[in-house]
């Protein structure tokens, strides 16, 4: 089974300066119910269907499966998705030699907030929290992409 280990933070500094890369994403959902949501990403020039299940009681790991779909299949799913998209720039923060940061800027309903994302080989793996990084909120719906959807940012 495919497993998602990961921690989430909020960015309370200056990452941009050690990104390596960004790409543009706007993803909607299929389904938002908390036991298997369905997202239809589009991120850069690629399509993705992605359904996550629900996570763990820490809430670093869950059930993942992805699959690369055409631009084209993208665009017809998005056109059914629930209301509401999520509009972010993703910014590639290289950690140590073999992990990453991924920075997730968001726009739209979300702006004004950035929220990072480590995924890492096991629950117990240890990294490095750089000082950009800020309050851990691994686990917290509320930073889930799926439910920034339903109840944005700005309405905190």
């Amino acid at each position: 089974m495919a497993q998602e280990i990961e921690r989430k933070f909020l960015v309370k500094g200056d990452y941009k300066k050690f990104s390596t890369k960004k790409i543009k994403i706007v993803q909607g959902f299929l389904s938002t119910v908390p036991e298997r949501t369905v997202r239809v990403r589009i991120k850069g020039d690629k399509g993705y269907l992605t359904i996550k299940g629900i996570g763990n009681k820490s809430g670093v790991s869950r059930y993942e499966w992805e699959k690369e779909i055409t631009l084209n299949e993208a665009n017809e799913l998005m056109a059914i998705c629930e209301s509401g998209v999520i509009d972010k720039t993703r910014f590639i923060v290289p950690e140590g030699s073999s992990l990453i940061y991924e920075v997730d800027e968001f726009y739209g309903e979300n702006e004004g907030l950035t929220v990072a994302e480590i995924e890492l080989p096991s629950e117990d793996t240890i990294f490095n929290k750089p000082s950009w990084l800020g309050e851990e909120v691994t686990g917290q719906v509320k930073y889930y992409n799926s439910m920034l959807m339903k109840t944005p940012f700005k309405n905190w």
